[in-house]
């Protein structure tokens, strides 16, 4: 606790708080829809399909948005852009405390899309944070700051029970006094110390043309509007965001998108954070539809879960501080791999079930705070860009899980396949992260610090040689 107490005062301490705060606030916001989905279902009566869709649209929206907010955090103060998202954060909740009717399916759908803009803040909090604070401890204050994805364990204590009482569209404001502590702390404390470069007003425009493309492609989705139908529409969706996107950002971050580098880290980042935020939105319907529970015990587990993956984000940044996150996450990921294994290959009972779930979220947390130990590191002039990318394939594969799962479901009445594709994918992720290690070792250990390269690559000689 003293070397934890030590490594705050290295940099701005009460900066770091508001970034957590942030970053804390929007990610409860972000994930409204996951506890209180099994009360809306019940109203709306929708597919298996649907439900996974309803509780993902959230999750694509920040994923999408992300890039654009790292794009605005190249162009502004972070300070003013984190006021600007808490604002759009907090007009689901508004609006739903004063409409009157129960909403439509497509309502929802839009609303979902602004609940993104607080993922989004995921490309703002953590190089705002990371801004004020040396190189040497960056996996550290990274993983400190992006811990504030617990605000998850606040949605599955605090709106079923809220959901039950006053009815879950009422329920969702009480996510509003969250947004006003982050917003007061955010003006008062909040600082960034980022080098800034571009157009503020064309990182703007983009923005807003992005977040009105988003609300169409998610509305227009399952009516067919897109040329395409049913589930086809719903899993080319992130698709149709994503060339939406590429077309207003500049030229920079298509570049970013040819290095090899790039694609490896998209990939293990689109499973750890993916997973965590993706399994989050949808846990709470895989308890009630798998094993019956009560909707405020499946949300009380969501919580729990929620809450492993959270804490043990920082330690998974300080285990990659202290031997790499290429070493950390040979582990972390081979055991998500044998875990989504187990949940293809067999339906658990509820008391295993939980202890897998706990496993899983526990490398999720642990992936999460390798991962980004290697961003600011790999990409030293680039850091909010990459950030942007990456945070946005967390987000795309965060998509994917409830509405697979969901399919999955619909389809072979069982979530096996789905989980099995999952173990798939993380098992490619961890040959890829192994094939690269001779590659990676050298720039991936934050003690060798030396002056990176004009193009933000890393150097490419090192202070000391390095072994593990």
């Amino acid at each position: 606790m003293k070397e934890l107490f030590t490594l705050l005062r290295t940099g701005n301490w009460r900066a770091l708080v508001a970034s957590f705060l942030y970053f804390d606030t929007g990610f409860t916001v972000w994930l409204l829809y996951g506890p209180l989905a099994p009360y809306m279902i019940k109203t709306l009566g929708l597919s298996p399909a649907e439900q996974g869709f309803l509780v993902a649209v959230p999750v694509l929206g920040a994923a999408i948005l992300r890039i654009c907010m790292g794009n605005l955090y190249q162009t502004m103060d972070g300070r003013w852009l984190a006021l600007g998202g808490i604002a759009l954060s907090a007009i689901p909740p508004v609006f739903l405390l004063f409409y009157p009717a129960v909403p439509s399916f497509s309502l929802l759908i839009v609303l979902g899309i602004f609940l993104g803009v607080g993922g989004a803040s995921f490309a703002v909090a953590l190089p705002m944070a990371g801004s004020n604070y040396p190189a040497r401890v960056q996996g550290t204050v990274l993983g400190i700051a992006a811990a504030g994805n617990i605000g998850a364990v606040l949605d599955g204590f605090l709106f079923p029970p809220l959901a039950a009482r006053f009815g879950w569209a009422h329920a969702t404001t009480a996510a509003l006094p969250l947004l006003a502590l982050a917003g007061v702390t955010m003006f008062f404390w909040g600082k960034d110390s980022a080098p800034k470069n571009g157009s503020a007003g064309q990182a703007l425009a983009g923005f807003a043309v992005t977040l009105a493309g988003l609300i169409f492609l998610a509305v227009a989705a399952p009516l067919g509007w897109l040329g395409l139908q049913g589930k086809t529409a719903l899993l080319t969706l992130p698709v149709f965001g994503v060339l939406l996107v590429g077309a207003v950002l500049p030229q920079r971050y298509r570049l970013a998108l040819k290095e090899r580098d790039t694609w490896i880290i998209i990939l293990i980042y689109g499973i750890t954070f993916g997973g965590f935020v993706g399994m989050s939105a949808y846990v709470t319907l895989l308890l009630v539809s798998l094993y019956h529970l009560p909707k405020i015990d499946a949300g009380i587990g969501m919580a729990l879960f929620a809450f492993t993956g959270a804490m043990l984000r920082p330690l998974g940044g300080i285990i990659a501080d202290r031997i790499s996150g290429v070493i950390a996450l040979r582990w972390f990921l081979g055991g998500i791999a044998l875990t989504d294994a187990a949940f293809a290959l067999w339906t658990p009972p509820l008391a295993i079930a939980v202890a897998l779930l706990l496993f899983l979220y526990a490398c999720f947390g642990l992936g999460n705070g390798a991962t980004f130990q290697l961003v600011p590191l790999r990409w030293p002039l680039k850091t909010g860009i990459m950030t942007g990318i990456i945070g946005a394939a967390g987000g795309i594969g965060g998509f994917y899980l409830p509405v697979i799962l969901g399919i999955a479901k619909e389809e072979t009445g069982t979530y096996h396949l789905g989980f099995a594709g999952f173990a798939f994918l993380t098992t490619m992720a961890l040959g890829l992260v192994l094939a690269m290690r001779r590659h990676w070792l050298p720039w991936s250990r934050h003690h060798a610090v030396a002056t990176a390269d004009a193009s933000g690559n890393p150097p490419l000689q090192r202070v000391s040689a390095m072994s593990e």
